[in-house]
Order: structure tokens, then C-alpha cells, then sequence
């Protein structure tokens, strides 16, 4: 696989292609442009050892992600998938590992249909009073001056806040929730040094999640994590299924929130002209948010699908079992389908951007998101004049994670806090 510059020798793509190290990270979008061009269908390396086929160009992501041929259940995966893949161990992969990222129908469509209720648009509206409370008191405990971090004393602690608010997470619980056990989703190899606290965060969630099971049978309420609850009492739910969508919620439910309000304010405030503008006109914020979930989302991949039998995807011959992923982030900057598509451009529209997927499993909680990037968004620039970063660009620090983009840590400067 070969692209042509302008001017210059063809340079060839490494095969397969790695999806690894700091570079890579901090900025993949030059490779993406690379592998589109070279075409659809790329076989990868995750710094796992994980071999899987890449899909980036828009055209060819959007059918991969309606293609019924590809299924999400890891029993499709082949054993050469399963034996570095499965990183999470038994018996936490068994019981934690059959969320809806991971079903097909029909188990999906029951149990999507199990929380959907939660996150309709309309009972987003309603409840974006309440939302816009913890975002005022969030910013209240930042320092009065900067610099503060961003992550910590914002974008981490906003997205749980509103997550306990709409699944019914009492606060005691939700003050005891360790960020740290996202970290989970992060692959840690057997081998790897880190793998014993790898397992320890394993267990703690476990723990916590058995906690929150056990609050909700016995003080039951009209919110989602009781009707789970009550559906694995009723036995629509398996108790490993019941485990895995609480999983799901509280580290899928926070984590790509927090990453993608760090990775919209990085965005503006490299484009302080763009941030100033937003500042100035609230009223761009929808259309301002779906630009910047297109522009750097922090879904970057998609979780694994697997063919169950050798199939061919774009012209390329894919074997039963081998994973196949879709580039969020490529798909998004594809110019065959956005002009000029590595621009910031908050007026773009129509902006059918991919940033929560598509087809059967889109993201539930997409209104939620929006809802919570734009109250997030507008209650910074408002509240923080001056806001700008308080360290070199080329200093942040990208998190490793394979599937996602963010930062865990975002140092910035204010003139004062309004």
C-alpha cells in the first residue's frame, strides 16, 4: 500500500501499520491521511501486540458500521484475536465484558431497550437546570485565579456529577466512585510491570459495582440503576450482564465525556479566535459542539467486530475472527466528504460527523453528551476570561489508551473567576 505526494517519491506504508507511541498521540491525523489515501481497509498493531484491520475513510466507516456481517460479541473473536486481545483477565472478562458494546441482536436490542428511557432528548432538556447548577458549582471551586487543571478541577468531576444525577447514583456512593478504575478500558499486557495494579483496579470497580447492586435492591427508586436491578430480579438480565452495564455506565458514561471536553478547550484554545467568537455568542454553541466532536473526538476507534466467517470488506480479504475497527478520527477529517475538513470551522453544517458512530449501536447517551459539552463549554469561556493554556502545547500529555483521546491533565491560565 503506496500514497503519491506531489512532488515526491511514493512512501510506503509499514505493515502492519503501528498505532502506538507518543507522535502517534499527540497527533494521528497525518497518518490517517496517509492510510486514506492508500485506501479503506489497513491491517494494524496496537502497542498489545493486538494485529486488527483499520477501516478509515468516511464512506467506507459509515458502511462498516451498518454492515450486519460484522458482529460485536468476543465469542466471534479467533483464538490468534483472543490470545492478546482478552487482556482483561477471568474471571473479571466474563463478568464484566457483556455490556451492549459486545451484543448483537437480538440480546442487544433488549438490552439497549433497558436504558434507553434514561437518556431520551426530552429528559435531557428538563433536566439541563440541574446540570447547569453543577457546572456553576464546579467552577466555583476552582481557584479564583488561575492556573488550575482543567481535568481535575472540571472535566473529570462535571461528567460524574451529571451521570449520578440521571442513573440514580446516590452521593455517597458517587463520592466514593476512583476515577482511576476507568483506567481499566486501558489494555496492560500480562507481562506488563503494571499489570498488578492493573488488577487491583479491576477488583476495586468489581467491588464497588457489587456495592452499588446491593444499595439499589434494598433502597429501589424510579432511576435506571434500579430498573437494572429489577430486570436481573425479574431475570430479563443475566448477573454478569447486570455487572457489565453498570460497568458500562459508570467508566463508558464519564470517561469519553471528560476526554472530549478536554479535547474540544485544547481545539479552541488553539484557535483563540474561535474561542473568542464562542465567548461572545452563545448561540453558537450546538452548532460549535458538533464541529468540535468532528474536528478531534475522543472516541478515536471503535471497540472490536468480528466476522464469523472469511469475508471480504472493501476489497480486502478479512478471516473469520480477526478484529475489525473503524477510525472514528480518520472518518471525520475525510476531505471526499468535508471540505477542507482539518479547519475548525464552527459555522460548518450539515455536519454529518461519526463522532457517537452509527447504525444499531450509536450512542445512547449522545444527547447527554452534547447537552453536557455544551453547558461545560459556555460555562467555562463565560466564567474564566483569559482562559488560555498554561503550558507549551507540545507539553500535554496525551493518555496511552488505545480506543480514545484525551488528556489527563490541562493546565490553564484565567484572569479571574466569575
Amino acid at each position: 500500500m503506496t500514497i503519491q505526494e506531489p512532488g515526491t517519491a511514493a512512501e510506503a506504508l509499514p505493515e502492519p501499520v503501528p498505532l502506538m507511541g507518543c507522535p502517534y498521540k499527540a497527533d494521528p491525523y497525518p497518518l490517517y491521511e496517509r492510510m486514506r489515501e492508500a485506501g479503506p481497509v489497513h491491517r494494524v498493531l496496537f502497542p498489545s501486540g493486538v494485529q486488527a484491520w483499520l477501516v478509515t475513510g468516511y464512506t467506507a466507516a459509515h458502511a462498516a458500521l451498518n454492515d450486519d456481517r460484522l458482529g460485536k460479541n468476543h465469542d466471534r473473536g479467533n483464538d490468534r484475536w483472543r490470545a492478546r486481545a482478552s487482556i482483561m483477565p477471568e474471571p473479571q472478562h466474563s463478568r464484566l465484558q457483556v455490556h451492549l458494546l459486545h451484543q448483537d441482536p437480538p440480546r442487544h436490542t433488549h438490552m439497549r431497550g433497558l436504558v434507553t428511557d434514561a437518556f431520551t432528548p426530552r429528559r435531557v432538556e428538563r433536566l439541563r437546570p440541574r446540570f447547569q447548577e453543577l457546572a456553576d458549582s464546579s467552577v466555583d471551586a476552582l481557584p479564583v485565579t488561575g492556573p488550575a487543571d482543567l481535568v481535575t478541577g472540571f472535566a473529570a468531576r462535571f461528567p460524574f456529577q451529571v451521570l449520578a444525577e440521571v442513573i440514580g447514583l446516590p452521593g455517597e456512593l458517587a463520592a466514593r466512585f476512583d476515577r482511576d478504575w476507568g483506567k481499566v478500558v486501558q489494555p496492560v499486557g500480562p507481562t506488563d510491570p503494571g499489570r498488578p495494579l492493573y488488577e487491583a483496579r479491576l477488583h476495586g470497580l468489581e467491588n464497588y459495582i457489587a456495592e452499588v447492586v446491593a444499595h439499589k435492591r434494598e433502597h429501589a427508586d424510579d432511576d435506571l440503576l434500579s430498573h437494572l436491578v429489577g430486570a436481573r430480579d425479574l431475570g430479563e438480565l443475566s448477573q454478569e450482564e447486570l455487572d457489565s452495564m453498570i460497568f458500562q455506565l459508570l467508566v463508558a458514561g464519564q470517561e469519553p465525556v471528560t476526554n472530549q471536553i478536554t479535547t474540544a478547550l485544547i481545539a479552541l484554545l488553539r484557535h483563540p479566535e474561535q474561542l473568542a467568537r464562542l465567548r461572545d455568542d452563545p448561540g453558537l454553541l450546538p452548532r460549535a459542539v458538533e464541529e468540535l466532536l468532528r474536528h478531534d473526538s475522543a472516541f478515536e476507534l471503535t471497540t472490536w467486530r468480528f466476522f464469523d466467517q472469511d469475508s471480504e470488506l472493501h476489497g480486502t480479504r478479512i478471516p473469520a475472527g480477526d478484529s475489525v475497527i473503524v477510525s472514528l478520527c480518520a472518518a471525520n477529517r475525510d476531505p471526499r466528504r468535508f471540505d477542507n475538513p482539518d479547519t475548525l470551522d464552527l459555522d460548518r453544517s450539515p455536519n454529518p460527523h461519526l463522532a457517537f458512530g452509527h447504525g444499531i449501536h450509536f450512542c445512547p447517551g449522545a444527547a447527554l453528551a452534547r447537552a453536557e459539552l455544551q453547558i461545560a463549554l459556555g460555562t467555562l469561556l463565560a466564567r474564566l476570561p483569559g482562559l488560555h493554556l498554561a503550558i507549551r502545547d507540545e507539553d500535554i500529555e496525551w493518555i496511552p489508551a488505545v480506543l480514545g483521546r484525551g488528556t489527563n491533565r490541562l493546565p490553564v491560565g484565567y484572569d479571574r473567576r466569575l
